[in-house]
């Protein structure tokens, strides 16, 4: 089994709207929590900062039920793809047993010096299959 990063959310009063729950645009900055967690962990900061890194190319979101203020939630987040160039990781905000908002990622190795894709190292093709959902 696949494994899968657990990131806790703490919730602002602010991201809460006039409908008393969380706007839509804020649970976006909470599946970015979870990326930069995911990748600090698995990665180290070598995806994120130095000259290649991981950058975003598509996103993809489906709402299943509402987020509320007082909700205990988590992202949960693995990999559903590794390709030659990139990967897509997938996400979930969870609320106990209950999926409520579902994401996935297409996110590719990019190097800012040649500033063109590229292919994704054998060192992180590895740590990232250990989070490779096998379907």
């Amino acid at each position: 089994m696949a494994k899968q990063l657990i990131t806790h959310v703490q919730k602002r009063f602010s991201d809460v709207d006039s409908f008393m729950h969380v706007n839509n645009i804020w649970q976006q900055s909470y599946f970015d929590m979870g990326k930069t967690d995911f990748y600090t962990t698995v990665l180290g900061t070598t995806g994120v900062f130095d000259k290649l890194r991981i950058i975003t190319a598509s996103t993809h979101t489906d709402y299943y039920d509402q987020v509320r203020l007082l909700d205990d939630i988590v992202v949960v987040t693995d990999i559903s793809r590794i390709g030659t160039k990139s990967m897509t990781l997938h996400q979930r905000i969870m609320c106990g047993e209950n999926c409520l908002t579902e994401s996935s990622s297409v996110m590719v190795a990019f190097d800012f010096e040649l500033q063109k894709s590229v292919a994704m190292p054998e060192e992180w093709r590895s740590k990232l299959e250990e989070y490779l959902i096998h379907s």
